[in-house]
């Protein structure tokens, strides 16, 4: 399917990871103005859009609300407007049995996962509603459904985002902003393969098939849809 985002402008959060800058190209090939957004460029590779007119770089702790706030701020000055925002931003930690849990392990992940992505929403909504048009799509997990063994902080992090999404989603449904979310399995990354070298890497969701669901949210086809939580399997 060929995506069309001509003249809009798209923030993708955790810019800088295997998915982050995967769904980026993809956008960008669609023609979309795109705002990276991550804490960190340095492991950015070079792809040949880096430097393009149309892609700013914008450094923001997301769990921080006022470089959340000062960067939606900088990417309306650069833009002009919000019209798509893809949370990829998140991350991945096992641990102990819940009671043996620190109380640090617990807010990293709710932090990471879930604090990240109301901090984005809360920001890039209201910009939103000045047009009457949106588009959202957040990432959460299959874990997220699927309570695991010395995963309670992760999982508990990804359910939060499905539960936001149907608020946001709800809130909104009359606004035309459509806020959904994708629960990828196992994702086929370099980090991932390293964890686990003994794995079946063709059993893994690419991260293109992952992207290409997030475009797809964001497109007109998809339209009718929100306050989805959408699996992206694969194999896995």
């Amino acid at each position: 399917m060929r995506f069309d985002f001509s003249s809009q402008t798209v923030i993708v959060t955790g810019a800088a990871g295997a998915l982050g800058s995967t769904t980026a190209e993809l956008f960008f090939r669609a023609g979309a103005n795109i705002a990276l957004v991550d804490i960190d460029f340095s492991k950015l590779s070079h792809p040949r859009w880096k430097n393009a007119k149309n892609v700013g770089m914008f450094k923001t702790d997301l769990t921080d609300v006022n470089s959340v706030s000062d960067s939606v701020a900088n990417i309306v000055d650069r833009f002009n407007q919000i019209d798509c925002l893809a949370n990829v931003a998140g991350g991945f930690k096992m641990g102990p049995m819940v009671h043996e849990t620190s109380v640090a392990d617990w807010e990293f992940m709710l932090n990471l996962n879930a604090k990240s992505v109301f901090l984005m929403c809360r920001a890039v909504i209201p910009h939103m509603l000045e047009k009457q048009k949106g588009k959202i799509v957040n990432v959460a997990a299959r874990a997220a459904i699927e309570g695991k063994a010395k995963m309670a902080p992760y999982c508990v992090s990804k359910a939060a985002v499905i539960t936001l999404t149907q608020s946001l989603a709800t809130e909104h449904k009359l606004n035309n902003i459509n806020v959904n979310c994708i629960l990828p399995g196992t994702v086929d990354t370099q980090q991932n393969r390293n964890d686990m070298p003994d794995a079946n890497f063709s059993n893994w969701v690419p991260t293109t098939d992952l992207a290409n669901q997030i475009l797809h949210l964001c497109s007109e086809q998809a339209k009718g849809v929100t306050g989805a939580a959408v699996p992206v399997y694969g194999k896995s």
